[in-house]
């Protein structure tokens, strides 16, 4: 159960790689009287200091060194009683939405929100809310209604992946890392690596993202398996 059942204030956990931005997000939102940031970290600490502070809700940037946020939102959706969790980015990218709402994010705002109105957003999420920028929304729409034919396009680019390929790309597309994906399959890290660049350039993708909404949308991406 999370404290913000048992008392007023949201507790707010914020994952972001630049300093001054934490900082500033920690100033706006903890000026809200119902809003209490109980700490902020970047993305290679994010899963550590959520298990430690069991915040109501994250709040999640997708472009960082080290763990980006998609890989986060994956770990953190894992956990027994996984917080709400948001993206607040400055990328509005159609992948990188698609994918994240596809994981399980609540929602979806850009990092240029206004102040008061990011505040609202962050209460309406403790309240069931999906909060999704204005901006982006088009976009999703955009997405939803091409899913079909996608489906039939995606489905097609996996078929010409090799059998260990598809063994990649569907953990891949459930947000593991390198490291995870090769104890999953006993597969040598440097080996995984190579699998991932190979599958990415025969999807005709630029990056991992892109391939793990292929991956979805070829249907790749049932049920998790418990961990053993």
């Amino acid at each position: 159960m999370h404290r913000a059942e048992e008392a007023a204030e949201l507790r707010v956990v914020v994952v972001d790689d630049e300093a001054l931005m934490r900082s500033g997000l920690r100033m706006i939102l903890g000026a809200a009287p119902d809003i209490d940031v109980i700490a902020t970290c970047d993305g290679p600490s994010a899963l550590a200091t959520v298990t430690r502070h069991d915040p109501d809700i994250v709040l999640l940037d997708i472009q960082m060194p080290g763990t980006d946020g998609l890989t986060v939102l994956a770990q953190l959706r894992r956990l027994p009683a996984p917080p709400i969790v948001a993206m607040l980015t400055a990328f509005a990218s159609d992948d990188f939405v698609h994918t994240a709402l596809q994981q399980g994010a609540a929602g979806y705002l850009l990092k240029d929100t206004d102040p008061e109105q990011l505040v609202r957003e962050v209460q309406a999420l403790a309240s069931g809310g999906r909060p999704l920028d204005t901006r982006i929304a088009p976009a999703v729409i955009d997405g939803f209604l091409a899913h079909g034919s996608g489906k039939q396009h995606a489905a097609r680019a996996v078929a010409a992946l090799s059998s260990r390929e598809r063994e990649v790309l569907t953990p891949l597309g459930r947000g593991l890392t390198n490291t995870e994906i090769a104890r999953y399959l006993h597969l040598a890290p440097s080996t995984v690596k190579d699998h991932i660049s190979a599958l990415i350039t025969k999807l005709g993708c630029t990056n991992r993202v892109q391939a793990a909404v292929l991956a979805e949308r070829a249907g790749l991406l049932g049920p998790a398996e418990d961990d053993a």
